[in-house]
């Protein structure tokens, strides 16, 4: 009867353990099987893309969603120019909603980072303008590249710190996050290291930076560089390809091709930016020229099979 006793104890407590195993095991494996369903990027198109068509700010939104983007970058001047035309904040809102699609990011030039003062504040009350309009249509990031600084003399990285710091500060009041761009053409931001630098001296917890593949070989910069950018500093980043043999002192933006259809290590690149917790978005720009000849919602369309194409497996 002892023995009956202890055996039944002994698979009273090996079920017991089983159960809690099962207990602790199953929201690990929930959690597991989600962050594995949870896609690595958002496919984006910039309308960069298909700007050349000149089709408006309304039809460029609606060409995106139907082809079955769900983010977009807009480009300010084109957006300001639907408001000037009698469109307003509060129609292109309900208009982006009811297409389902996220207005990610903005693209525009304010000169923030300028050594000119006058040109300098100009430069940051249109940026503070910018803010406020995109907030109300829910777009919450936009593009500070090195506008109006792209020659000599260089700006000290820790001038060019401080002048973003003060945009960052300036984006609390509209909740806009201005993250600042690499580019490869420029005399200044022109490698992975200096927006790293200008973004991790700013000390502010929203500081990111924004990349761009073509950018990376314009600018001299090392694929090696991108692991010690870190995950959180990407949001949004810029992907294009470019074709064999041009070296990057003569590469023009119009060079640029869909994913894919050049020599960018496009793969390496994705693997390097991945982020496991949040999903990047990926935004296809492009300035071509052959492309811009076509119909705006082949462009789109192209464009998104070939992204998904070279993120496939990653």
């Amino acid at each position: 009867m002892g023995n009956l006793s202890l055996n039944r104890r002994q698979a009273l407590q090996t079920l017991g353990l089983t159960a809690g195993a099962s207990l602790l095991k199953t929201p690990v494996l929930a959690m597991a099987a989600t962050k594995k369903n949870t896609p690595a990027f958002k496919y984006s198109l910039n309308m960069s893309t298909i700007r050349g068509q000149k089709l408006g700010f309304i039809k460029e939104l609606e060409v995106a969603a139907k082809v079955g983007f769900t983010s977009v970058e807009i480009w300010i001047d084109t957006f300001q120019t639907y408001l000037q035309n009698g469109g307003t904040t509060t129609e292109a809102k309900k208009i982006i909603d009811g297409l389902g699609i996220k207005v990610e990011n903005a693209i525009g030039f304010a000169k923030w980072i300028v050594d000119d003062d006058a040109t300098r504040n100009a430069g940051l009350n249109q940026l503070q303008r910018e803010m406020e309009l995109l907030a109300k249509i829910g777009c919450y990031r936009v593009a500070a590249p090195p506008s109006g600084a792209t020659g000599l003399p260089r700006i000290d990285l820790n001038v060019i710190t401080d002048r973003y710091r003060a945009i960052l500060q300036m984006g609390e009041q509209s909740g806009v996050i201005p993250m600042v761009e690499m580019w490869g053409s420029s005399q200044n931001l022109k490698k992975i290291s200096q927006v790293l630098y200008v973004a991790t001296e700013s000390e502010h917890k929203n500081a990111l930076v924004l990349l761009d593949a073509f950018h990376i070989y314009k600018g001299g910069s090392s694929i090696d560089s991108l692991p010690f950018v870190g995950k959180t500093a990407i949001k949004v980043f810029h992907i294009n390809d470019y074709p064999a043999g041009i070296p990057p002192a003569r590469i023009s933006e119009p060079d640029r091709v869909y994913p894919g259809d050049g020599i960018a290590p496009l793969k390496q690149i994705l693997r390097a930016i991945k982020n496991p917790e949040n999903p990047v978005v990926i935004s296809l720009e492009v300035f071509n020229q052959t492309y811009y000849a076509q119909d705006a919602l082949l462009v789109a369309k192209t464009g998104l099979a070939k992204m998904k194409a070279v993120t496939e497996g990653i």
